[in-house]
C-alpha cells in the first residue's frame, strides 16, 4: 500500500511536489501588489493549483493509478521519496489561508487598468443624462464680434481704409494745413500698378491731390502704412487721367505710408523764390483738376495760388521776383476765370478778367473771356467791341472769329426782336396801308399841309408881336 502511494506520487506529482518544496520559502516572502489584474508568479489560477495538489490517501485508494510508463532512454529515473502527511497538510492550510487573504484583503490592491471597465469616479452618476440634455438645449453664446479691419470713412462704402502697419507708439494724426510727405503706390482693382511716388508732398485740406488721399491721410498716424480703396468719384472720375494713365470710372487701391507731417509755411516769411515755387505748385494742382473736369477743386487751387502771391511779405524781394509773381498772378487769374465760367459763376469770372486787364489791358485771353461772359449775360452790345479788340490783337485766332460771328447774329436777332416789341408797345401797325391809286407821286399828305399852315400862322403872329413892341 505504501509502495503504491509512493509510486503514484513519484509518477504524477513528483515534479509538482519538488516545485512546491522549492516554492515554500518564496510563499512566505512579502507579496508586492502589481495591480488587481496581476497574478502571483508563484501559482496560477485555482484550477491550476487544484490540479497540481497531490491526491489524498482516500482518493488514491478508491482509484488505483495506472502503471507509469518507463522513462525515456538516457534520462535517470526519479528517486523514490515519501510524502509526509504533516507537510502536505501544512502546505494545504497555508495555501487556503493565502487564498482567503487574497479574497478578503482587496483594499491594498491598485485599481484595475487592463480590464476595460470604467473607474469608480467615471461611473455614470444619477442625473447625468438630464444635465447633458439641458446643456444641449441651452443656446450657445454668440461669438465675440471680430474687430473691424476696414474703416468706412464716409459711411457709404465707397472710401475705406485698412491699417497694414500701425504707427509707432506716441505718434499722432496730421491736421489740416500741415505739409505731409507720403510714399504712394497706386494700383487698379485688378492689381495693375499705375503709379509710385516715393516722396509725394502736399498740404492737407488744400485739395492738392485726389480726394481719396485728402480724406484718408488725416486718419493715419505718422509712420503708419495703410491700404485705401476708393471709388472713381474720389479719384479721377469719369475723365480718367493721362499722367498717370487711369481709365475712366476706375476705382483705385492706394498703399500709403505717412512719413512726415510738419506745420505749413508762414506766408509772410517766405522769400520771393519760395513764393514763386508755392504758387506754381498750387497752379499745377489746379491745372490737373481742370483737366479732370473738376472745376470746383481747380478754382480752389487757383485761389490758393493767388493768395500765396498777394499775401503781405516781411521779406524784401527783387524786381525780377516781383515780375515773376505778377506774371504768375495773371496766369492764375485767367485760369480762375475759365473755371468760374465753366461753373456759370459769371460775376466772379467777370471780376477775375477785369483784374487781369488792370495789369495787362491787351491780354487776349482776358479780353476773350470777358466778352464771352458778357455774351452769356446777354450784353451783346458790350461783348462785341471787346471781342473785336481781341481779334484785332490776334486776327488769325479762329476761336475769336467764330465767337464774334455768333454774337453779331445774336445781336441782330435781338435788335429785330426789340424793334418789333417797341412797335407793339406804341400801337403802330407792322405794315403801312396801301397807297390810293388816284394819288400821284407828288401828292403831299394833309398832315404835312396842316403842320406847315400852323407854322406859318405862328410866324405871322410872332412878327406882329415884335412889331407892336417896337
Amino acid at each position: 500500500m505504501g509502495a503504491a502511494v509512493a509510486a503514484t506520487a513519484a509518477n504524477g506529482h513528483g515534479r509538482g511536489g519538488a516545485e512546491r518544496l522549492n516554492l515554500v520559502p518564496e510563499a512566505r516572502r512579502p507579496r508586492l501588489g502589481a495591480g488587481r489584474g496581476a497574478q502571483d508568479p508563484r501559482r496560477g489560477s485555482r484550477s491550476q493549483r487544484a490540479s497540481s495538489r497531490p491526491p489524498s490517501s482516500m482518493a488514491s485508494c478508491a482509484e488505483p493509478s495506472e502503471p507509469s510508463a518507463p522513462p525515456p532512454a538516457g534520462v535517470p529515473p526519479l528517486e523514490d521519496f515519501e510524502v509526509l502527511d504533516g507537510v502536505e497538510d501544512a502546505e494545504g492550510e497555508e495555501e487556503e489561508e493565502e487564498e482567503e487573504e487574497e479574497e478578503d484583503d482587496l483594499s491594498e490592491l491598485p485599481p484595475l487598468e487592463d480590464m476595460g471597465q470604467p473607474l469608480a469616479e467615471e461611473a455614470e452618476q444619477p442625473g447625468a443624462l438630464a444635465r447633458e440634455f439641458l446643456a444641449a438645449m441651452e443656446p450657445e453664446p454668440a461669438p465675440a464680434p471680430a474687430p473691424e479691419e476696414w474703416l468706412d470713412i464716409l459711411g457709404n462704402g465707397l472710401l475705406r481704409k485698412k491699417t497694414l502697419v500701425p504707427g509707432p507708439p506716441g505718434s499722432s494724426h496730421p491736421v489740416k494745413g500741415q505739409v505731409v510727405t507720403v510714399h504712394l503706390q497706386t494700383s487698379l482693382e485688378n492689381g495693375t500698378r499705375v503709379q509710385e511716388e516715393p516722396e509725394l508732398v502736399f498740404t492737407l485740406g488744400d485739395c492738392d491731390v485726389i480726394q481719396a488721399l485728402d480724406l484718408s491721410v488725416p486718419l493715419m498716424d505718422v509712420g503708419e502704412t495703410a491700404m485705401v480703396t476708393a471709388d472713381s468719384k474720389y479719384c479721377y472720375g469719369p475723365q480718367g487721367s493721362r499722367s498717370p494713365y487711369i481709365p475712366p470710372h476706375a476705382a483705385l487701391c492706394l498703399e500709403v505710408t505717412l512719413k512726415t507731417a510738419v506745420d505749413g509755411p508762414d506766408l509772410e516769411m517766405l522769400t520771393g523764390q519760395e513764393r514763386v515755387a508755392l504758387a506754381n505748385r498750387k497752379r499745377e494742382c489746379g491745372n490737373a483738376h481742370y483737366q479732370r473736369a473738376d472745376f470746383v477743386l481747380a478754382a480752389n487751387s487757383y485761389d490758393l495760388a493767388i493768395k500765396a502771391i498777394t499775401s503781405s511779405a516781411k521779406v524784401d524781394m527783387t524786381f525780377e521776383e516781383e515780375a515773376q509773381l505778377l506774371q504768375l498772378k495773371v496766369k492764375c487769374l485767367n485760369n480762375l476765370a475759365a473755371s468760374q465760367l465753366k461753373l456759370d459763376h459769371y460775376r466772379a469770372a467777370l471780376r477775375s478778367c477785369s483784374l487781369v486787364l488792370e495789369h495787362q489791358p491787351d491780354n487776349i485771353k482776358a479780353l476773350f473771356r470777358k466778352g464771352k461772359v458778357l455774351a452769356q449775360q446777354g450784353e451783346y452790345s458790350e461783348a462785341i467791341p471787346i471781342l473785336r479788340a481781341a481779334l484785332k490783337l490776334e486776327p488769325s485766332n479762329k476761336t475769336i472769329h467764330a465767337e464774334l460771328s455768333k454774337l453779331v447774329k445774336k445781336h441782330a436777332a435781338q435788335r429785330s426782336t426789340e424793334t418789333a416789341l417797341y412797335r407793339k408797345m406804341l400801337g403802330n401797325p407792322s405794315r403801312l396801308p396801301a397807297k390810293c391809286p388816284g394819288k400821284g407821286a407828288w401828292s403831299i399828305p394833309w398832315k404835312w399841309l396842316f403842320g406847315a399852315t400852323a407854322v406859318a400862322l405862328g410866324g405871322v403872329a410872332l412878327s406882329v408881336v415884335i412889331a407892336a413892341r417896337n
